[in-house]
């Protein structure tokens, strides 16, 4: 009776079929075999696509599905939403920092948050100016001055209009609003019929023109602040970038954070003031934080340079302003 040797005694392979692939965790093992990315095309061994960066997972086919899927991507310990959110609130500087350094997988790219934010918190502006908005009338002098019986060479020069916001206008009462700076002869139709069309729709369009052209605004200012902090960190020598990201940051924390103290101060108006001190303190100590934090200059320095930012600030600021709300205006 013959024993037949084991297949390894004769020096061949124990099996001559190609190993199977390992199951992808938290998919089905037939899903794992030969799996596609359905965004790209390009095989997937593992959880995510190595080309296109998909998360493999089957297609949503119902609503349950779906809410678990959104409720994984808000609340996900790795969730990278989160993660940036805190750290722009209470780590200044870092997210800049953090970007220049070259660690950028961990937290949303600094343009696509200063995009998001910008949207919601213009948004939001513009829900609460529809709230406020009142009505523009003219206010006529209570006593105008007499006039001199002598002649009209004697007679009181005529008294200007003056705008003042106040609930139940008369459009009709915009034609009696008169301009005397320059160009008086140019300005006068323009600034009576403006003044018509505000207190007709209750200053409707000129407030949602505002607030539509602010964020363009923005995209202005912004570089143009960049180019003057040049000049404030000329040695060492920086790329415009970095600034351009600094600013970025900062401006998407403002915008967060104002929104969060408002949300603190609506429930408690007889702190409302206290809350917003509080507030304008911590942004201001922010900002210096965060320039210590990107820059590395002292103490002395960064508070110097921040008050002289800051003044550039003011002045660019209502520059800005006041450019936007004249052209919001005019293409009312």
């Amino acid at each position: 009776m013959s024993v037949e040797a084991p297949a390894a005694s004769a020096g061949l392979p124990e099996s001559t079929s190609a190993p199977e692939p390992a199951a992808t965790p938290g998919l089905p093992a037939a899903a794992a075999v030969n799996a596609r990315c359905d965004n790209c095309g390009a095989s997937v061994p593992g959880r995510y696509c190595g080309s296109c960066g998909q998360r493999l997972e089957p297609p949503v086919h119902s609503l349950g599905h779906f809410a678990r899927v959104a409720t994984e991507d808000l609340t996900h310990a790795d969730s990278r939403l989160w993660r940036t959110l805190l750290a722009l609130l209470v780590k200044p500087g870092l997210l800049t920092r953090e970007f220049l350094a070259g660690r950028r997988a961990s937290y949303l790219p600094p343009v696509r948050l200063y995009l998001v934010v910008s949207v919601v918190f213009f948004l939001w502006a513009a829900v609460h100016s529809a709230n406020d908005r009142s009505s523009i009338i003219m206010v006529k002098p209570d006593n105008p001055p007499p006039a001199a019986a002598a002649g009209p060479a004697h007679q009181a020069p005529p008294t200007s209009g003056k705008l003042t916001v106040k609930a139940g206008a008369n459009p009709d009462d915009c034609a009696e609003v008169t301009y005397d700076g320059p160009w008086a002869r140019q300005l006068q139709p323009f600034i009576r019929n403006t003044c018509a069309k505000m207190v007709k729709d209750n200053g409707r369009s000129v407030s949602e023109g505002l607030m539509h052209n602010l964020p363009r605004a923005m995209f202005v200012f912004l570089p143009l602040l960049a180019a003057v902090m040049m000049l404030f960190y000329w040695s060492p020598r920086r790329y415009y970038v970095e600034h351009l990201l600094f600013l970025v940051h900062n401006h998407a924390f403002v915008f967060v954070f104002l929104m969060l103290t408002w949300a603190l101060a609506l429930p408690f108006p007889p702190a409302a003031a206290l809350i917003w001190t509080a507030s304008s303190l911590y942004m201001f100590w922010y900002v210096y934080r965060a320039m210590r934090t990107v820059y590395g200059q002292g103490r002395g320095l960064t508070i110097a340079k921040l008050l002289a930012m800051s003044f550039v600030y003011l002045i660019f600021g209502a520059l800005m302003l006041s450019i936007t709300a004249v052209y919001s205006v005019l293409t009312a």
